[in-house]
């Protein structure tokens, strides 16, 4: 059966048929599936029936795999799969229960921005035969390309610390997260890191905006009124209705996206009654490309 590919119609996102993820993908088979994730940021494979083995050996195609320091829901398999679920075993929740939800990027934390993330579908929250917990993406790419000229040429060369514990403390504050506070320990672990605001793409050499309101708390060099002017436009005009793409998820979905050109968020609206399960693998990225590309 041949490939079929589905663009959503707007700035991104794409959904792939006809393609069985659990049998290995030769090298021409892995660049196809590489230019449509390129081309289309978010992509959902579906129809999927995967072990956690072959999730795993999927994600490794693009790169290695990121081991959270904060996950209490490591797969009791493998710290290679985190568990989203609201599932409750023994009493105790299998799995994270409160997926981001709040715009961001994953990763942007680490000293080399993150190359994908992927989410595998096994039960989806329904009611009323309709799905729950939809995801909402933004391009990037498009983002940087809306800018007037005069926005684009004030953002180049400007640097912006992320940092882990801003994302993590607010799910906790704001959305009512059960996740424990972090400890010192994992603090130290993740300090804050700096990335450009205007991305090279490591992988498509692109132009696009790698600041996100998850993460990004300052604009280096700048006084501090004029960073929190500059990361408030941003953070409106990012995630603007024209550049979005709502992926409503069903099961067998196998979704990949763009940690490096796109943001995101999860909408919640599920509840215990109806179950939640997915299994998910995070890519770290490749200083080389990153530092050849986005030299300092």
């Amino acid at each position: 059966m041949p490939i079929a590919v589905t663009p959503s119609g707007g700035s991104l996102g794409a959904r792939v048929a006809g393609l069985d993820l659990a049998a290995p993908l030769d090298e021409s088979g892995f660049r196809e599936v590489e230019a449509i994730f390129h081309r289309h940021q978010v992509v959902a494979f579906e129809g999927q029936r995967l072990d956690e083995d072959a999730l795993i050996a999927f994600a490794r195609r693009f790169g290695e795999l990121e081991h959270n320091v904060a996950s209490s829901f490591h797969h009791p398999r493998t710290p290679d799969l985190t568990v989203l679920s609201n599932i409750v075993k023994d009493g105790k929740p299998y799995g994270s229960p409160d997926a981001g939800q709040g715009w961001h990027t994953d990763m942007s934390y680490n000293s080399v921005p993150a190359r994908a993330s992927i989410l595998y579908a096994l039960q989806v929250p329904m009611k009323d035969g309709r799905a729950l917990g939809d995801t909402l993406f933004s391009s990037m790419y498009a983002a940087y390309e809306a800018l007037s000229d005069d926005w684009k040429t004030r953002l180049e060369g400007l640097r912006a610390e992320h940092d882990f514990e801003k994302f993590y403390t607010y799910m906790i504050k704001e959305k009512g997260s059960p996740r424990p506070p972090l400890t010192d320990a994992q603090r130290r672990q993740k300090p804050a890191v700096v990335h450009p605001i205007v991305l090279r793409h490591p992988w498509t050499g692109r132009k696009c905006l790698y600041a996100d309101p998850g993460y990004t708390v300052r604009i280096q060099g700048l006084p501090p009124a004029e960073s929190d002017e500059i990361l408030s436009f941003l953070f409106d005009h990012q995630t603007q209705e024209r550049f979005r793409y709502r992926h409503s998820w069903r099961v067998g979905d196998v979704l990949i996206w763009d940690n490096c050109a796109t943001i995101h968020m999860a909408t919640g609206g599920y509840d215990a009654s109806t179950p939640r399960l997915m299994h998910r693998a995070q890519v770290l990225g490749d200083d080389r490309l990153y530092r050849q590309k986005n030299a300092a």
